[in-house]
């Protein structure tokens, strides 16, 4: 891995590094959609989008909160796989104004016409594509392209999703390619965090059983999801498309066991990053049972974006923002707080689907643990993301 290298940053502390921004932003973005989503969901509030209600709340967790976590994540691990210089300052805050306006245009688009609002909204992952693009071709760093082109192939999914909103009246191929990719990401970024944070607590921490690198095996099994996701992108009905979502979801519970994720109990910032990747195979199986007509596809749609996306985003985001911040890595009450309250979150959106008696209340519960995760995260972890406490590489605050 290459050696990052960094300067003397003389501005706000909060656009020193694409993390700091990008996730406070993220975070309260994704509280806010989810408070104005409920009433909107239960009729007693319209929105002047021009897509429909259901494709408003999709599209803004879908290519609007994951598209910033995943700038945020890629902006600050870029320089340490390239030892290139971060983007910061003008450029860092023009990415986020545009990813601003992209909300906003998407938001009103009944009034901003729904072109304005694929152009703007798109515009910021084309932008965030090719930056990416520019910085590891860069660095010579051609064993993290394949993270851009999933980049490139989220921006597809996402101008997908306002062409096949307008003119058919209704996502639905837009969404599940978004949610692949989300899906691909955190296989393939997972599949390396995971066990090397692990590792390297366990030889300081824990010494015993460590979990299998990255190898064959891991390769293996992501090729053979991204071809299961693939078929329920094109079929998810097909009974063959069932059997290939559930090889996948066992291959990724084989592959999680690997980890020996039940040596980190101790630790729940490592912990939370096992149990958000437990949901990727369970919404592989969810999803498996649905084409064959036991569940309705929404269950493992939600495993794999409330419980994979949402606690993994968390997750990585609590980590790094400590580690960049100069704090220790270790989850204190507020955090473990945090971890529990997306965890609930996930658990009873999937059980509103299993369970349609007692939906309503499980909906409601569900959306009040999300807004307190992420809220939580916002209160909790603001400080440090905007320089208020905590230090960080590269930085020197303006003297008061």
């Amino acid at each position: 891995m290459a050696v990052p290298r960094y300067r003397d940053y003389q501005g706000w502390p909060v656009l020193a590094a694409g993390f700091r921004p990008f996730f406070l932003a993220g975070a309260i973005q994704a509280a806010v959609a989810i408070l104005v989503w409920l009433p909107v969901f239960f009729g007693e509030v319209s929105l002047t989008s021009a897509f429909a209600p259901r494709d408003w709340h999709v599209h803004e967790m879908l290519y609007g909160y994951l598209p910033a976590v995943i700038t945020g994540f890629l902006f600050t691990a870029i320089p340490n796989w390239t030892g290139r210089l971060p983007i910061q300052g003008t450029p860092l805050l023009g990415l986020v104004i545009v990813w601003i306006a992209g909300r906003v245009c998407v938001t009103f688009s009944a009034e901003t016409t729904w072109w304005v609002a694929m152009l703007v909204d798109a515009g910021f992952l084309l932008m965030v594509a090719l930056a990416a693009a520019r910085e590891i071709v860069a660095g010579r760093n051609w064993r993290n392209l394949p993270v851009v082109l999933l980049v490139v192939f989220l921006l597809a999914g996402n101008v997908t999703f306002h062409l096949e909103a307008h003119f058919r009246g209704a996502a639905d191929v837009a969404i599940r390619i978004g949610i692949a990719v989300v899906v691909l990401l955190i296989s393939l970024i997972g599949g390396r965090i995971i066990p090397s944070f692990t590792r390297n607590w366990l030889v300081r921490e824990n010494p015993g059983r460590l979990p299998a690198p990255f190898g064959r095996f891991d390769m293996l099994v992501v090729a053979l999801g991204g071809l299961a996701l693939v078929c329920w992108i094109v079929a998810p009905d097909y009974r063959a498309t069932g059997v290939a979502l559930a090889l996948a979801g066992l291959l990724h519970f084989a592959r999680l066991a690997r980890w020996a994720g039940e040596r980190t109990l101790r630790e729940r910032l490592l912990l939370i990053l096992h149990v958000g990747y437990a949901f990727v195979p369970l919404g592989f199986l969810l999803n498996a049972l649905a084409a064959f007509g036991y569940v309705l596809p929404s269950a493992g749609v939600h495993a794999w974006m409330v419980g994979g996306a949402g606690i993994m985003t968390l997750a990585v985001m609590t980590r790094a923002t400590l580690g960049h911040t100069g704090q220790e890595l270790t989850a204190s009450a507020a955090t473990q707080a945090i971890y529990a309250a997306i965890v609930v979150a996930a658990l009873a959106r999937i059980c509103a689907v299993l369970d349609p008696a007692h939906s309503e209340i499980l909906l409601h519960v569900a959306a009040f643990a999300w807004v307190v995760a992420f809220f939580g995260y916002a209160i909790a972890f603001g400080p440090l993301l905007l320089g208020i406490r905590g230090r960080a590489l590269g930085v020197r605050k303006l003297a008061a």
